[in-house]
């Protein structure tokens, strides 16, 4: 019996087995893309109904928005060069700001990213949205919310 189980995690381990772009490190891939770009796509809009977004309209806003059109423009260059062209699917940017204390932005599985009002004073303007953005999108590259899949699963 253990012997079995052991190939079956063998199989998988392998099977299931993805690089990383840039690092070259393996990582487990336990959903596929577009499955986590339809959840995460789902819980963002769960998230903005809920939040106070500030408008475009707003200084703010509109200086993450700039930000975050950059930092796509540079994603999609980085990979097409890198020969990860394929993974530009997986992307629809969309670059939001919540008004609230939080200090901390996120970048959900598919390219959807939320910045609190919060972290803004810590950022102390464009280059450092472009420092905390850029983190939080690196995370959505290299597919670290696959490798969070793994927590969610009961065996």
């Amino acid at each position: 019996m253990k012997n079995g189980l052991f190939a079956l995690f063998v199989i998988v381990f392998f099977t299931q087995c993805a690089t990383v772009p840039i690092t070259g490190r393996k990582q487990m891939k336990f959903v596929n893309s577009k499955q986590l770009q339809t959840m995460s796509f789902t819980q963002y809009s769960e998230v903005k109904s809920t939040a106070k977004l500030l408008p475009d309209s707003d200084a703010r806003t509109a200086l993450v928005k700039k930000v975050g059109a950059k930092m796509s423009v540079a994603v999609t260059r980085f990979l097409t060069n890198n020969g990860y062209k394929d993974r530009l699917k997986e992307f629809e940017w969309e670059f939001n700001l919540a008004d609230e204390n939080t200090v901390n932005a996120w970048c959900m599985p598919g390219g959807k990213v939320m910045f609190y009002t919060g972290i803004l004073p810590i950022c102390a303007g464009e280059d450092g949205i472009a420092v905390v953005m850029g983190h939080e999108i690196a995370h959505a590259i290299a597919r670290h919310g696959n490798e969070r899949m793994l927590s969610l699963i009961h065996i």
